[in-house]
């Protein structure tokens, strides 16, 4: 006689990034969704029957979840017991594909952002656009700081004692995607792709051009902080439209 079959409930998270969301998506797809990878480790419980995820909350391509959840049935061979959360939990992990954990050389970074303080042409550190003829390349940049930071996720990976950093540049003003390139550069050099002087010497050629097409940051995970005013700025009289 054939064991009814066990339902569970798991709590997952995801980096939405590589995926075309969470749902799933046919073979021929270039981009899987996150369900065919959940569907595929689950596979290694050895049903007898595939299991289905019943995914409870879609997200769209690129968008990540800290707690996703979802439930499965599992239908085992007769005289198998059904498993308990330990070897759940412990399956799933194992097989379930892992992003890569690079390691960088922060101080490598430091001191390659040294070079960007100061006032500089920056023209090698901004895309090019309709309105780059008509702006000034010369930014002074006033921090570029890389320190630990206790991160806004952290407390979802404690068990993995990852180190997160952040970066910090300041000025009174940016070039079009001047944080983006910045930001790509400096993490180049902590993969050891550039080294710090060659920061120094993209500053020095001016040209966007010049800039390696790999080291151009994504805009996830870059934030406006904050918008600052000094008194010089504030003290402007504005009169109201008649």
């Amino acid at each position: 006689m054939v064991s009814p079959p066990a339902r569970y409930l798991v709590f997952f998270q995801y980096f939405g990034t590589k995926y075309s969301g969470v749902m799933e998506t046919s073979n021929d797809q270039a981009i899987a969704g996150v369900q065919n990878y959940l569907e595929k480790a689950a596979q290694n419980l050895k049903p007898l029957v595939p299991i289905k995820f019943c995914i409870s909350s879609r997200t769209d391509s690129g968008v990540h979840a800290l707690c996703n959840s979802a439930h499965f049935d599992i239908q085992r061979a007769p005289g198998k017991p059904a498993f308990n959360e330990k070897q759940l939990i412990h399956c799933l992990n194992y097989h379930l594909r892992t992003e890569p954990i690079r390691s960088l050389d922060v101080p490598a970074m430091q001191d390659a952002a040294q070079f960007l303080l100061g006032t500089h042409d920056f023209s090698t550190f901004r895309s090019l656009n309709s309105k780059t003829a008509f702006q000034p390349p010369v930014r002074t940049m006033l921090q570029a700081d890389i320190q630990p930071s206790p991160g806004f996720l952290s407390h979802h990976y404690e068990n993995r004692k990852l180190e997160f950093w952040e970066l910090k540049f300041r000025s009174r003003s940016f070039l079009y995607r001047q944080v983006r390139r910045m930001t790509g550069a400096l993490v180049a050099v902590g993969q050891g792709k550039l080294t710090p002087h060659h920061i120094k010497e993209l500053l020095e050629i001016k040209d966007s051009r010049a800039f390696p097409s790999y080291a151009m940051a994504p805009p996830s995970g870059l934030f406006l902080k904050s918008v600052e005013y000094n008194e010089a700025d504030l003290d402007t009289t504005v009169s109201p439209a008649e």
